[in-house]
């Protein structure tokens, strides 16, 4: 038995809303479905609180569940729940009109998203006004809507083809709760509409947006089997009721309640990944806004880890409902091999990535997730070693991209940071342990009165303890780092100090390592500066096209020259990575320092005293030069140019 059946016009805002939804706000037609599983996992949710609260109420909460029902003949699909249902002036309220939406604000956000012709702006309408039941008709020409609120004799029926005008009418003997009847449209392709009677695209939409929603998502699927043979053979069909979802949000159960193996294989579903968790991360935040994490750090690193195109961040639930992968608002890019699923409570289901990264609670528990990280890492360190040692080696260079975009965590990602030094082994497969230092122990070891942390980048560690650079630390024993990743040529430059201590590279600006006060060594160094002084002046006019300055170095024991930047100039290395990117930069000149022990330098020092050829000793220079260069690993401008002087001069040494 029915009422008579009332028609009513849309509010204005509601018409243009419903324009918006059907053409442009979603940009994956699909999601019309998480929107109504979500609306019914709410009202199941508000009943049993309900119930919970009121003693009294009639209502049977045995077996609360959502359930999905297809006619492929008539092509309607239906989303039911038997939840807290609603009355008819909730109907009219939240579903025939917005009047709760704020209508004002609403027709402005609705002017900016048509005007600026944007579906993510126009998205965010979605969370913001509570209309996701409008999604409905992106894929219906006509949404059916029943409902009965709980304790209550009348139901209500609503129905629209989502252009100026609804019917509302009361009828009875309608179950408790809620369903929603889409009379379909015809699949379309090219329109991304797709066949929503069928089994297998409903389990598809169900395990991408909704598999660890609470309640079960049900469905009754039909079977076919063929019994006997030959000519007594027939076709059987059974009906079997089929669970969508896993409902096993992980995240949301204490971790002594989870085993290992679960922790495992929930991983490798959020990550896509075949390796093992090499530690997982539960997380758990209430108070202002309340929100559950659970993280993994991988074991071994994606093959992307540093290409541009690469996913980044973390799964994002509301609710349990699944709204987006690779959240990049919630991890910074240097943790973007952390894996897992964030899952907060108070955002919008429609939340756009525009609003994500406007939004202050993303921000608060993007700031919790890096220092919970960083916490972790640094207890690796400290409390197992070995796992530490796995994750530096897979993610360490990912890491310090963190020294230079993460202020905030300096210091922490610094001290959770390992390096290779003059006082680590190699670190073969034998002793991967020997191999890194922790700036805090590199402290530990400095001389007594040392208050400078040297270390010297380039391309690999046998190219830097091969450099002339490291002569005179190595012959007296200090101890300098040995930095070989890109990233390193960057962030030493951000980084001035730890505990107090300066970072000084070893390739630039002046050093007097001479710790002796005797007055004969101080004498000594004055008469070979003007013993040389002549042949220094004479280099740097010779050699003007490519050093800034000749001079005498203390740093030097076994090469005869060393080339040598600022303190501030940017190292040939980084040079070479900014080219490669297609960055234009000068060429930087450096100082082309000499060793006055050497017997090449003192030939050459003769034979400028005694004014023999001048084009000869000019390509004696260049070719001094370019040995500095290559010694350190550098590009020669002309290598042509550079063998064949090399050549005329064994050959007038030959005779």
């Amino acid at each position: 038995m029915s009422t008579k059946v009332e028609h009513r016009e849309f509010q204005a805002e509601t018409r243009q809303l419903l324009d918006l939804m059907i053409h442009s706000i979603y940009s994956n037609k699909d999601t019309f479905l998480r929107e109504l599983v979500s609306n019914a996992s709410d009202a199941l949710d508000k009943l049993k609180l309900e119930a919970f609260r009121d003693k009294d109420l009639d209502v049977d909460t045995s077996d609360l569940h959502i359930e999905l029902d297809t006619d492929a003949d008539a092509r309607t699909l239906t989303v039911r729940d038997n939840g807290i249902g609603m009355t008819r002036d909730e109907v009219v309220d939240l579903i025939g009109t917005l009047a709760k939406s704020g209508t004002a604000q609403l027709r402005g956000a609705l002017s900016a998203a048509q005007n600026a012709e944007s579906a993510a702006a126009a998205e965010e309408l979605i969370g913001q006004f509570g209309i996701g039941f409008y999604s409905s008709f992106m894929v219906a020409d006509t949404v059916t809507l029943l409902t009965r609120k709980a304790g209550e004799k009348t139901a209500t029926r609503w129905e629209s083809s989502g252009e100026d005008t609804y019917t509302i009418e009361e009828v009875d003997d309608a179950p408790q709760g809620t369903s929603v009847t889409l009379h379909l449209k015809p699949n379309d392709e090219d329109d991304h509409v797709r066949d929503y009677t069928s089994e297998w695209t409903l389990e598809d939409i169900v395990k991408k947006y909704s598999d660890f929603i609470a309640w079960p998502i049900r469905m009754q699927v039909e079977r076919t089997t063929t019994v006997g043979e030959g000519e007594d053979a027939k076709d059987e069909t059974t009906v079997e009721v089929k669970t969508l979802n896993s409902m096993k949000a992980l995240w949301t159960r204490p971790r002594d309640e989870v085993s290992d193996d679960e922790y495992h294989e929930f991983y490798k579903h959020v990550a896509h990944a075949w390796d093992e968790p090499l530690e997982i991360i539960p997380m758990k935040a209430e108070g202002t806004f309340e929100y559950q994490a659970l993280l993994f750090l991988p074991s071994v690193a994606p093959f992307d880890l540093f290409m541009r195109d690469a996913k980044v961040g973390v799964q994002l639930y509301v609710r349990r409902v699944f709204i987006m992968d690779d959240c990049e608002e919630l991890i910074p890019p240097y943790l973007r091999f952390v894996k897992g699923v964030v899952d907060a409570q108070d955002l919008s289901l429609n939340v756009s990535r525009e609003i994500l990264q406007q939004d202050r609670q993303i921000r608060a528990i993007r700031r919790r997730l890096t220092k919970k990280v960083l916490a972790t890492i640094k207890d690796l360190r400290t409390e197992q070693p070995e796992k530490y040692r796995t994750l530096w080696t897979q993610f360490g260079r990912a890491l310090k991209e963190g020294l230079l975009s993460d202020t905030d965590n300096r210091d922490l990602i610094l001290s959770i940071s390992a390096f290779e030094s003059t006082a680590t082994d190699r670190g073969d497969d034998a002793d991967e342990s020997a191999r890194w230092t922790s700036l805090a122990e590199y402290v530990e070891r400095m001389k007594p009165g040392q208050d400078v942390v040297y270390y010297m980048t380039g391309e690999s560690r046998q190219q830097i303890e091969n450099s002339p650079h490291m002569e005179a630390f190595a012959a007296k024993g200090l101890e300098v780092l040995l930095l070989t990743d890109p990233v390193d040529e960057m962030w030493v430059d951000a980084v001035p100090e730890f505990e107090g201590k300066r970072l000084q590279s070893i390739a630039k600006g002046e050093f007097d390592l001479d710790d002796s006060e005797d007055e004969d060594s101080e004498a000594k160094r004055d008469e070979r500066e003007k013993q040389f002084a002549d042949l220094l002046a004479w280099l740097g006019d010779a050699l003007g096209d490519h050093v800034r300055d000749v001079k005498i170095s203390s740093r030097l024991t076994t090469s005869p020259a060393v080339l040598v930047g600022d303190a501030f100039s940017m190292s040939p290395t980084l040079e070479r990575l900014y080219r490669a990117s297609g960055q234009p930069v000068p060429v930087t000149k450096r100082t082309l320092e000499l060793n006055p022990d050497h017997e090449l330098v003192k030939a050459l020092e003769s034979a400028h005293s005694a004014s023999t050829d001048d084009a000869e000793l000019r390509d004696t220079a260049e070719l001094l030069y370019g040995m500095a260069l290559i010694a350190e690993g550098g590009e020669l401008d002309d290598p042509a140019a550079f063998t064949r002087k090399l050549a005329q001069q064994l050959t007038r040494s030959l005779g």
